[in-house]
């Protein structure tokens, strides 16, 4: 069994995003997006998949930016440790 790679760090700080409710967004999980922090296809071939959310409501959210919350996609503050 081969383990998945860690992904890329694309900021050690949350991405502060302003979404709309009910609307359906696709999060950068492997970190090589260049739309960060949404997914832009470079996962592809990579064993990455983004994740897929949709707001609840209106306004800002702070989704993580290091790729290694546990909370996808949402900051956990485990930016701090990585």
């Amino acid at each position: 069994m081969t383990d998945k790679p860690a992904p890329h760090i694309a900021q050690k700080a949350p991405y502060a995003v302003e979404v709309e409710a009910g609307k359906k967004y696709f999060w950068c999980a492997c970190g090589n997006s260049k739309n960060q922090p949404f997914c832009d296809g470079s996962h592809k071939g990579t064993g990455f998949s983004p994740t897929a959310f949709t707001a609840e409501q209106a306004g800002t959210v702070f989704l993580c930016g290091c790729k290694h919350t546990a909370n996808a996609p949402y900051c956990d503050g485990t930016h701090k440790s990585v």
